[in-house]
């Protein structure tokens, strides 16, 4: 997990290119789970097309079934396997919404309200919950538009 830190630390400095090499590396060594879920998920966020982010958020959710809570514990005490869910869902949502493909992104956007449960109840939850709320209005308004990140 601290190579998918670095890689975050490397793409927040403006280093995209960088980031998403050390994160293709390591997906090659990806030896559970968790870390196949998390390296797809963020590579997903780190590519020049809509159908590469799909394939990689697509990936990220076929590793999720063989997630265990005890493996996703070794993150965060309090996290359980569901509360990947969410997030991973969200960016389904959002990367159909884009492609225009509405069908899915309602599919995927239910799937992650459904799940929102999961989450904690500190700054991640709620970004996550609001990134929820925008998607949904993106989605109703039929916009393809990237989102602005907040901040």
């Amino acid at each position: 997990m601290d190579g998918v830190r670095r890689a975050q630390e490397m793409n927040l400095a403006g280093d995209r290119g960088g980031a998403r090499a050390l994160l293709e590396g390591l997906w090659d060594s990806a030896e559970d789970a968790l870390h196949r879920c998390t390296v797809a998920h963020y590579l997903a966020d780190l590519q020049d097309s809509v159908a590469a982010e799909l394939r990689w958020d697509e990936l990220a959710l076929e590793a999720f079934p063989d997630l265990t809570d005890e493996r996703a514990r070794e993150i965060d005490d309090t996290w359980r396997a569901r509360a990947f869910l969410p997030s991973l869902h969200l960016n389904l949502a959002d990367v159909h919404r884009r492609s225009g493909n509405v069908g899915a992104a309602r599919t995927h956007l239910a799937e992650a309200v459904a799940a929102l449960d999961a989450l904690p109840e500190d700054d991640y939850g709620a970004m996550i919950r609001d990134a929820v709320e925008k998607v949904r209005v993106a989605v109703d308004s039929g916009s393809t538009a990237p989102l602005v990140p907040a901040g």
